[in-house]
């Protein structure tokens, strides 16, 4: 098969409109784990103790993940069979419905327990929306793109997951200035509410860019299979379980550092909500620039040396990471912040291109979102849950938080040592696998 990349121009809108359209996605969804941490704990489950309170919040929080895999099934079926652009559509609707909703929602006091039933239903929606989204948008960009450009391409809508974590902070930060009263009153509402206006803006950019020209060429050749789902699971299960165990540290740590941190801080330490916040959007600007340079570094020196080093860094970062913030120095603590979300940048710059390039294009929207959505419930969906679990078990000591990522570092370790390294690999590589 043929792998010719598409002509400069048309690969530079699908990026744009691939980056744009995943920020406003994931806008939607660090939206919810902000209100999770700060919010949610006081609004719909105002009758538990604070801690329940936040580990009933964070468990709504881990609905939208385990939703995910869901969504990657879903998706990546129609995304195999019926074309990769209509997918990238259909999830930005999805996810920015169901956050206008969750702005609109009543809560405890007016609804008692129908307000929580529904803040469930509207996060499993977004996880739905978002486990469908990222298989869609990376492989409209893998695809269209050359071999020796693909990480670089690729890395551009992963750093559209540290520009929505900026909005949705940036947002939600300038509403929590607000006087508590006025804030739990309407203040935290409008910064969901305004996520129809960004789903609006996505929805037109990309109605307007071209499907995979791999993909049309393929479906041309041979029909699509039939399970898209049955097909990968028989031809490729060792990359699947592979690409699910290098996910484990770079999505667990990414919301200890983004998500737990911010109740942790706040709630055990005593710290300002804003400072905290501010430390994320320092961390998440840096992210934006880290993430394509380690996508670039990749194509040059391969996927699997660049994400070793990044799951290394974490490891030895654990026990470092909460010393800094156990000295409540506001410097300290964004450096803390900025450091673990450098070493994330390491694996998340190059992982849609290296998960991408373990699958054939007949299942490869399939069998990408299985291997990234699968592993999200259990690593990033539970890590806030579990973190804060092990904080209660501990007596409000953190080093069982840093055991455990230093147990996630270890199992990506692992994974990745295993995974075949493919920046080489044409895309058509493993379209006859058996």
């Amino acid at each position: 098969m043929s792998n010719a990349p598409a002509p400069p121009d048309s690969i530079r809108r699908v990026v744009v409109a691939s980056f744009i359209g995943t920020a406003i996605e994931w806008y939607d969804f660090f939206l919810y784990g902000t209100a999770a941490a700060l919010v949610f704990n006081r609004l719909f489950f105002p009758n538990f103790a604070p801690l329940v309170g936040t580990m009933a919040a964070f468990a709504t929080y881990a609905v939208g993940f385990f939703a995910r895999p869901l969504g990657g099934i879903v998706f990546g079926h129609f995304g195999d069979r019926v074309g990769r652009k209509s997918m990238l559509v259909t999830t930005l609707v999805m996810m920015g419905l169901a956050t206008f909703f969750i702005g609109v929602l009543p809560t405890y006091e007016q609804a008692g327990v129908v307000a929580p039933l529904l803040l469930v239903l509207l996060r499993f929606v977004q996880g739905l929306g978002v486990g469908g989204e990222w298989g869609g948008a990376v492989l409209m960009v893998v695809e269209h793109a050359n071999k020796g450009r693909r990480g670089l391409y690729a890395s551009w809508v992963q750093a559209g997951v540290p520009v929505g974590m900026l909005l949705a902070t940036g947002i939600f930060q300038a509403f929590a200035s607000l006087p508590e009263r006025e804030f739990l009153a309407w203040g935290w509402r409008v910064p969901f509410l305004l996520g129809i206006v960004l789903t609006g803006i996505g929805f037109f950019i990309r109605l307007k860019i071209m499907e995979s020209p791999i993909f049309e060429q393929a479906k041309s050749l041979r029909p699509a299979p039939k399970l898209p789902l049955l097909e990968v699971i028989r031809t490729h299960p060792k990359n699947i379980l592979l690409a699910m165990g290098a996910r484990v540290a770079e999505n667990g740590c990414f919301y200890i550092f983004t998500v737990w941190v911010l109740s942790y801080a706040t709630q055990q330490l005593g710290m300002a909500r804003t400072t905290l916040l501010n430390g994320v959007l320092l961390g998440s600007a840096v992210q934006l620039v880290a993430i394509p340079l380690f996508g670039r570094w990749s194509d040059s020196v391969g996927r699997k040396p660049v994400y070793l080093g990044g799951a290394a860094f974490l490891l030895l970062m654990a026990f470092p990471f909460f010393w800094l913030v156990e000295t409540r120095s506001i410097a300290l603590v964004w450096l803390a912040i900025v450091a673990g979300m450098i070493g994330h940048a390491a694996m998340y710059g190059p992982q849609a291109a290296f998960f991408s390039e373990l699958f054939g294009t007949r299942t490869r929207y399939t069998g990408a979102s299985l291997g990234y959505q699968l592993a999200a419930p259990f690593a990033g969906g539970l890590a806030p849950l579990i973190a804060s679990a092990l904080l209660g078990w501990s007596g409000g000591r953190p080093w069982p938080i840093a055991v455990y990522l230093i147990g996630m570092a270890a199992v990506t370790i692992g994974c990745v040592l295993l995974t075949e390294e493919t920046n080489r690999n044409d895309l058509g590589h493993h379209d006859g696998a058996k």
